[in-house]
């Protein structure tokens, strides 16, 4: 059986639409990431002992599990307590924790990093240390951690594709659905990687430019 791409254009529109879901699962999922990483970060350095050693057990359990053991725990598993999430929130839900874990270590690195006359000097100006932490040193240790969380965020496009094992019909599960129809695997999926790519590529534009508007910025 030879190749033949005739068959593509039939199924573009499904393509396509997979297309979307895949794009909006990974801006969901790595705005999640972004914001809870920041949060877990602040919980990890400031937090009382009490509340830091739950995050690091959460942590622990992330950093230390495959994220389709998590996909299914969250997906699946949380229904055995009442807790019935939609495929697509699960998704979500799933990749924002697991990379929010992974951000969290980042930006802790970089609080580290922030000069502590940055602290005292808010303190001086009358800031509580929260107020100290959110509008001075947070903010710089987020503009200088952006190019590596940029990696994580591209990492996570990439493991959008385990959100078809719940159900969810982004690109890679549109994709064999439509291989199921016409028993044309290598079209599809050649078809496919020509989408993440491209995706890629759009997400490497929009870093690019945050990071030069935040390099103009200093």
């Amino acid at each position: 059986m030879g190749l033949d791409f005739t068959v593509v254009p039939g199924y573009l529109d499904f393509i396509l639409l997979g297309v979307l879901w895949t794009i909006a699962i990974t801006i969901g999922a790595a705005l999640l990431s972004f914001f809870i990483g920041i949060f877990f970060a602040v919980i990890a350095l400031y937090g009382p002992w009490f509340i830091r050693l739950p995050f690091r057990a959460f942590e622990w359990l992330f950093m230390g599990t495959p994220l389709l053991l998590q996909l299914f725990l969250i997906y699946f598993g949380l229904v055995q307590i009442g807790i019935d999430l939609p495929a697509f929130v699960a998704g979500v839900i799933g990749l924002g924790l697991h990379f929010a874990v992974y951000n969290s270590e980042l930006i802790q690195t970089a609080i580290i990093a922030v000069d502590r006359g940055q602290m005292e000097a808010a303190r001086t100006l009358g800031l509580s240390r929260g107020q100290a932490l959110r509008k001075v040193v947070v903010p710089q240790a987020v503009r200088d951690v952006i190019p590596p969380i940029g990696n994580n965020m591209i990492a996570l496009l990439k493991d959008s594709a385990l959100v078809s094992v719940i159900g969810v019909s982004e690109l890679t599960l549109s994709a064999q659905r439509a291989i199921g129809n016409t028993y044309r695997p290598f079209e599809f999926y050649v078809v496919a990687a020509a989408f993440y790519y491209l995706i890629n590529l759009g997400m490497e534009w929009v870093l690019r430019r945050i990071e030069r508007r935040i390099q103009a910025a200093r």
